[in-house]
């Protein structure tokens, strides 16, 4: 029995699957698809679902939509580059949505996504659009359009060629209802643009979910957790309609320097703060809307003392922000789920070594919700543009958006993908000790009948359906009897 039991405990596909700290975390059930390298031949994406593919090292991959005339359509591609690969400047990928004359359908989107100036691999995400409505004049009708994803790349430059491996993607497609009737056509005019006051008070743990599907929730307040080197951390925070969020950033001071000068040298001078180990663009930490579209991003350099960085002000949430001429208001164009990564470089770990250092994050969501935009249809998916209350109660307890976690809120992530593993060996537990119950039974009633021939006779004339009917009862009868007195003698 106790091998039985060990067996069922590791379950196929597992493998690995708990303790994989740092990697991102796909989508539960996400569809695998190749990209194609003819638009022809591109494999459909269906709004409202999540794919997981590839991009290789050269060359382009095309996929395909199939659009109504009254639905906007939002398509993000994040790659993700294997952890220690090197990146430039540069490199990135792009992504557009195009109709069948080639032409692209949203040419004033932000559609392209680089490392810049970290140079440090993570994951990164590009969003295009086909999007309806009175002021759009391309890309309008129903049909099949195209999605191209390329790489973007440094040229001229030696290290060109380092980043030319192929990458993990992950496709995700929104699609946005039109309005019922007419609705604003500008954006507004004025708002509160000047910088918010972070919040303050006692900093709560949450740890980070690795990708948008396991982002932990946050709602306003001070939180902090521990990141390491190379690592990605994603937060998701509901913003309503009418609503305006803030977010900044801090890493803590640390006490391993590897430069001559040592942390407590006391120098202020640039020289000195190189001598203690300093690693430019240490952290970065990027918004991106519902539709994981890029809002904002911010970065700051390192030399171990505490640091800290900030988004600039964003304007509240309102539909009528995508008439602005700016990505960082047209952005704010959503209510739902905003996502929050901070990424720590690798460089910090050949400065001040491999452990992690403390991040803390203030998030402040001021303004009062307001009605949103009646909407002639359903978007897809369902939940993707709006805040419900069961939202900001996972917000509180810092529910992902795939499971739900325990009463204290550290649930979630892999604490949730460990349950489902113990949760399916207690399945294959269970069936394994029915199994054993019926064997006993089965034992038990022939030594019953052993001494009686007859009664072996008249059973062996019973039909089928009245042997099933008696074999269920006395499977339920055994399991009784074998709770009370144990499995029959000499087994």
């Amino acid at each position: 029995m106790a091998a039985a039991l060990c067996t069922v405990a590791v379950l196929p596909g597992q493998a690995g699957a708990v303790g994989a700290p740092g990697a991102y975390a796909f989508a539960e059930g996400a569809e695998t698809v190749e990209g194609a390298t003819s638009n022809v031949e591109g494999h459909r994406l269906a709004p409202g679902r999540t794919y997981k593919s590839s991009l290789p090292r050269v060359g382009q991959r095309f996929y395909r939509l199939e659009l109504t005339a009254e639905d906007s359509a939002y398509v993000s591609v994040t790659a993700i580059p294997r952890a220690g690969a090197e990146v430039s400047y540069a490199d990135g990928v792009e992504v557009s949505v195009q109709d069948s004359d080639g032409n692209n359908c949203s040419p004033m989107e932000a559609e392209e996504a680089r490392f810049g100036s970290s140079e440090s691999p993570r994951p990164i995400t590009a969003t295009a659009a086909r999007r309806v409505g009175p002021n759009e004049k391309s890309c309008t009708g129903a049909g099949t359009y195209y999605v191209l994803v390329e790489r973007t790349r440094s040229s001229g430059t030696a290290r060109s060629a380092v980043a030319q491996e192929d990458w993990d993607l992950e496709l995700h497609v929104a699609s946005e209802p039109a309005l019922r009737g007419a609705g604003e056509t500008a954006p507004p005019q004025a708002w509160d643009s000047a910088a918010p006051v972070p919040p303050s008070g006692e900093r709560r743990p949450r740890e980070g979910g690795t990708s948008f599907n396991d982002a932990r929730g946050l709602e306003k307040g001070v939180w902090g957790a521990g990141i390491e080197p190379g690592e990605t951390l994603f937060y998701r925070v509901p913003v309503d309609w009418g609503q305006q969020l803030s977010v900044a950033a801090e890493l803590g001071s640390s006490s391993g320097g590897l430069g001559s000068g040592g942390i407590g040298s006391g120098s202020s001078s640039s020289s000195g703060a190189r001598d203690r180990g300093y690693v430019s663009s240490a952290v970065v930490m990027s918004v991106h809307n519902p539709v994981r579209a890029e809002v904002e991003d911010a970065d700051t350099a390192y030399d171990g003392r505490q640091k800290s960085t900030a988004l600039d002000p964003l304007p509240p949430v309102a539909y009528e922000n995508r008439f602005a001429l700016t990505d960082e208001v047209s952005a704010m164009r959503f209510a739902g789920w905003y996502y929050v990564s901070v990424h720590l470089s690798p460089a910090v770990a050949e400065k001040f070594g491999d452990g992690p250092l403390e991040l803390t994050l203030r998030v402040d969501v001021d303004g009062s919700p307001r009605p949103g935009p009646a909407y002639a249809g359903s978007p897809r998916p369902a939940d993707d543009f709006g805040v419900s209350e069961r939202d900001a109660e996972a917000a509180q307890r810092g529910e992902t958006a795939e499971a739900g976690s325990g009463a204290d809120g550290q649930g979630g992530g892999h604490d949730d993908e460990l349950m489902a593993v113990v949760a399916a060996g207690g399945i294959g537990t269970g069936v394994v000790l029915l199994g054993i119950l019926g064997v006993w039974t089965l034992v038990a009633r022939r030594r019953a009948r052993a001494g009686s021939a007859a009664a072996v006779s008249a059973g062996s004339a019973v039909s089928p359906e009245g042997g099933a009917e008696r074999a269920a009862e006395g499977a339920v009868e055994g399991a009784a009897e074998a709770a009370r007195f144990g499995p029959p003698r000499g087994w």
